[in-house]
């Protein structure tokens, strides 16, 4: 297609100023979903001199996150993120994302993981220890729990309970006060001391203060415990300068994996478990085959090929409700797409929720199918980009395969003895970095004969 310097596309106009800021800080999912259908595979809204652009089409998705990924840099949101996780994996870039994703991948190879497996059955397993038959809960807290032991002995060892404690309610308070702006005021309004930015700033403060204090202890002792944090402290890159991380990059590399392994897995399983309470056929089928498959033992890591209708459950769960529901990139030059050219500095935006909902690649599109993924031919057929929950790229999210097995082995570990019910509505949506359930997910507990 021709490429128009002279126009631009569509979208819904602001009614009064500040309107689309306080659209996308209050309703973004809405405004995206109206975007989407209302105004076609590319649309825009402006905030100030920003043009924000949304792409929901998955070959010109591709185009921005694989094909021409060296003409972006990372979104704003992800940029306001650096207060928080600094220069890791998640936001650094150019050549020293590079040299961290070179010193991080081996940490994440299939041996090493496969070790994990027993601390991620254990952590299920010694939380519903603490379950009973009718027991009301916050299944989403619940699911914070489990993750949260899980991301603390994978990544620091099994002898920080206090402190992976301390980390997770340090978390909490940071989620809760964390805002995503999109505004040109946004810079400024952080200068403003709010009380929600005093808690941000609180909470920032305990978790750096106790990811610090357990890297000076790995440093002193020198030992490999086996754990991440060891394999990131021993870590050298040897395809470039054969040096390691200095602390504060350890800290940004330590707090990144903490919060992708902590947050975004528990909001995935939180999701899970709400479309189960929905739909029993599918948690009948995932029943049965945990109980054939897995029976009264735990379930291992040599057992996830062996149940695909749990690997389709968590599959189908992250179509509707993706953990990171929105990538966002900013080009560094004029760039064109359809029949569209945008100046250097537009912000690209692919919403997964928008695109894993799209009835043009997904039959019944709302409608939670697991069965939808064990079509081989269907799946083939499927553009690639209609699906992707972990990025794409160089950029595509490095502990995938960590995640998938974390979400399944408690999904199976779990429903070995338990149905989990959610009587009231479905939650509210409350997307801030990740899509969490809003208030929570009210439950009560089922115990399985």
């Amino acid at each position: 297609m021709p490429q128009l310097a002279d126009a631009a596309p569509q979208g819904p106009k602001s009614r009064f100023p500040g309107d689309m800021i306080m659209r996308m800080s209050r309703e973004r999912i809405e405004l995206l979903r109206h975007m989407a259908t209302t105004y076609g595979d590319i649309s825009e809204i402006h905030l100030g001199k920003q043009r924000i652009v949304l792409l929901t089409n998955p070959e010109d998705i591709r185009d921005v996150l694989v094909t021409n990924q060296r003409l972006f840099r990372k979104g704003q949101a992800l940029e306001r993120a650096k207060v928080l996780i600094g220069e890791g994996l998640l936001t650094s870039e150019g050549e020293h994302h590079l040299k961290q994703r070179r010193l991080v991948q081996p940490a994440f190879h299939r041996a090493r993981i496969a070790a994990y497996a027993g601390a991620m059955t254990g952590a299920a397993i010694k939380r519903q220890l603490e379950w009973r038959d009718g027991m009301r809960l916050d299944a989403n807290r619940a699911m914070m729990m489990i993750t949260l032991d899980i991301v603390a002995a994978t990544l620091f060892g099994a002898d920080v309970g206090a402190e992976s404690t301390e980390i997770g309610s340090a978390l909490d308070d940071v989620f809760e006060a964390f805002t995503i702006g999109y505004g040109p005021l946004t810079p400024l309004l952080d200068l403003i001391p709010t009380p929600k930015k005093r808690r941000f700033t609180a909470g920032k403060k305990r978790v750096d203060a106790t990811i610090d204090r357990i890297i000076a202890e790995r440093r002193t002792s020198g030992a490999d415990t086996g754990d991440l944090l060891s394999m990131l402290l021993h870590a050298t890159d040897t395809e470039g300068d054969g040096t390691g991380m200095s602390d504060q990059q350890l800290r940004d590399e330590a707090i990144t994996l903490f919060i992708a392994g902590h947050e975004t897995t528990a909001n995935a399983l939180s999701w899970t478990w709400l479309l189960l309470a929905r739909s029993p056929d599918a948690e009948r089928a995932q029943h049965e085959e945990v109980d054939r498959v897995v029976g009264d033992r735990l379930p291992t890591m040599d057992d996830l090929p062996q149940l695909p209708m749990t690997r389709a459950i968590v599959a189908e769960s992250m179509r509707l409700y993706p953990p990171a529901y929105i990538v966002g990139r900013r080009s560094t030059e004029a760039y064109g797409i359809g029949d569209f050219k945008f100046p250097a500095r537009t912000l690209f935006l692919a919403p997964q929720f928008i695109v894993h909902r799209d009835p043009r690649w997904w039959p019944d599109a709302e409608r939670f199918l697991p069965e939808r993924w064990l079509d081989a031919a269907a799946t083939a057929a499927r553009p690639k980009m209609a699906y992707f929950p972990f990025g794409a790229g160089t950029r595509i999210c490095v502990g995938e395969q960590f995640a998938w097995m974390e979400a399944m082995l408690v999904l199976a570990t779990l429903a070995r003895r338990w149905r989990i019910r959610v009587d009231g509505p479905d939650p509210d949506l409350e997307p801030i970095i990740t899509l969490r359930p809003k208030d929570g997910l009210s439950a009560r507990l089922e115990k399985r004969p």
